[in-house]
């Protein structure tokens, strides 16, 4: 059981939630926050106070008043009307963690809504029942308002949502769970749907994704280096550590810890005085994408435990203040530079597939074929993973320098973080099957030299991949191996296959 606290999340956690179906609960000190929080609103509403979002429209209608009596209708307009979202929707596991961030949110006790709306959030993570929301819409400003609104609807029993497996009107599962719809009261649809939710479960899931791919990256690449008989020298501590950057020098590390034993690898001079860049420059080309990746992930857990509804509510609602918390800027940037990262990590891989099919730039088999010329081999695998890295190098265009104005020029900048988190992840999809490519290319190499000749850990990778794709003996439909290399690498229980190094071994170097 995992508790919420708003301001204890961490990615570790929302992996429990969104893979492993952990259940969720809210910290009592936390409620009592939320039901203080909830006073406060009712209190302004009793006494006619004009407060953004509370007794007034919203946008550029912040100006016009709105009655008590009409505070529940506002809010279920307010939900309707914003629900125009398009497209395909966001994966399971994405709208599921953004039910948990909203409820997270709710809980610092800034937002002003009853605790039902808390519960009710939480009783849709523990019962399975997920939201169906269309993944474009939103500009990533006035927070994620049309994701966030269809997230909302099925609060109220209506939308669409994923239930035991099936599609299905959200009413017909809220009462299959005996889960009672909510009537939205004061400012709780506007709590609701103001906020970073959508691109932060985007990014919080994509990020988890990169992560397991950037380390299966280091051991695909180390397995390339056997195949290619690839010079070790390049990755001497002495060569980081004069650098300075801890990632670069991490990298070069475990190659090294992945290598250790091999008598594939060589040294300087023995095939050849210097390997390529994509060989040779490994630790500070994956270092620097490491180095991306922890930025994105200090970012995340930021947001993930932030207050990013508005007006805010303080000191017991002595302090209402409107402000801009819904601005998705930093996700935004997160989720650009997340997305730059991952592109740069198939880039190289594709690279190191041009040096392994390439006849010119080796002494293997052209293309990899064992019958080159009757057969092409692997010749159109490296074209497939340069049309994936180009693709990615067009989605890599930063999301967050567009803005468009909306609501009458009144919101006249956003952030365009859900498209950058959408973009990201679908790099992160894209890298890889570049690198099922290259596991694939590798595993083909080394069957051309004695495996028994691999060092102990990447060998125990080769036999456990050449089990999902086995070295071809001719001409095959490699679209089929490429796809089940690519399932097999996104496999979450791989994790300890390619944890076989520690997660940092420079520690213990010294030059």
């Amino acid at each position: 059981m995992i508790l919420l606290t708003g301001h204890s999340l961490t990615l570790e956690e929302a992996k429990r939630i969104v893979v492993g179906n952990e259940q969720v609960a809210a910290c009592q000190d936390s409620m009592e926050n939320v039901k203080k929080s909830r006073e406060a609103v009712e209190r302004i509403v009793e006494q006619g106070e004009v407060i953004y979002g509370i007794t007034t429209g919203f946008g550029k209608l912040s100006d016009v008043y709105i009655a008590p009596e009409d505070t529940e209708k506002l809010q279920l307009n307010l939900i309707r009307s914003h629900a125009v979202g398009v497209g395909e929707p966001f994966p399971e596991k994405v709208s599921k963690l953004m039910l948990v961030l909203r409820a997270n949110a709710l809980l610092k006790g800034f937002s002003g809504v009853r605790p039902a709306v808390v519960e009710t959030l939480l009783q849709l993570v523990n019962a399975d029942i997920t939201p169906i929301v269309p993944q474009q819409g939103s500009l990533g400003a006035s927070g994620d308002l049309a994701p966030l609104s269809h997230l909302a609807l099925v609060l109220i029993g209506e939308g669409e949502v994923w239930h035991k497996g099936e599609r299905k009107h959200a009413m017909a599962a809220l009462v299959a769970e005996n889960i009672i719809p909510l009537i939205l009261t004061a400012k709780e649809g506007l709590a609701l749907i103001n906020g970073t939710q959508a691109m932060t479960a985007q990014g919080v899931v994509a990020y988890l994704e990169a992560e397991q791919l950037a380390k299966q990256t280091e051991a695909i690449a180390a397995l390339t280096m056997e195949g290619l008989l690839a010079i070790t020298d390049a990755f001497d501590p002495a060569i980081h550590l004069a650098r300075g950057y801890q990632e670069q020098t991490d990298v070069a590390a475990r190659i090294l810890s992945l290598l250790e034993g091999s008598r594939l690898t060589t040294t300087q001079g023995e095939e050849r005085v210097q390997d390529a860049y994509s060989i040779r420059c490994i630790p500070q080309v994956h270092g620097a994408s490491w180095q991306a990746l922890g930025y994105v992930k200090e970012k995340l857990e930021i947001e993930m435990n932030a207050a990013t509804d508005n007006p805010l509510i303080f000191d017991e609602g002595k302090k209402v203040i409107s402000g801009g918390n819904f601005h998705g800027q930093p996700i935004a940037l997160a989720m650009d530079f997340l997305g730059i990262a991952m592109a740069e990590f198939a880039n190289i891989s594709e690279r190191r597939i041009e040096r392994m099919v390439n006849p010119q730039l080796n002494d293997l088999p052209a293309f990899l074929s064992p019958n080159p010329g009757l057969e092409s081999g692997a010749m159109i695998m490296q074209y497939c993973a340069a049309a994936l890295v180009s693709e990615n190098k067009t989605l890599a265009h930063p999301a967050s320098v567009d803005s468009i104005p909306s609501s009458a020029n009144q919101e006249d900048h956003v952030s365009m973080g859900t498209i950058g988190a959408r973009h990201a992840y679908q790099i992160i999809t894209n890298a890889r099957r570049v690198l099922a490519i290259e596991m694939i290319c590798a595993v083909q190499a080394i069957s051309y030299r004695d495996e028994e000749r691999l060092a102990p850990k990447t060998r125990h990778i080769f036999e456990k991949a050449s089990e999902i794709c086995p070295p071809f003996k001719e001409d095959k439909v490699f679209s089929t191996d490429i796809e089940r290399m690519t399932a097999w690498l996104a496999d979450v229980s791989l994790e300890d296959l390619f944890s076989l190094y520690p997660p940092s071994a420079s520690e213990e170097v010294q030059i």
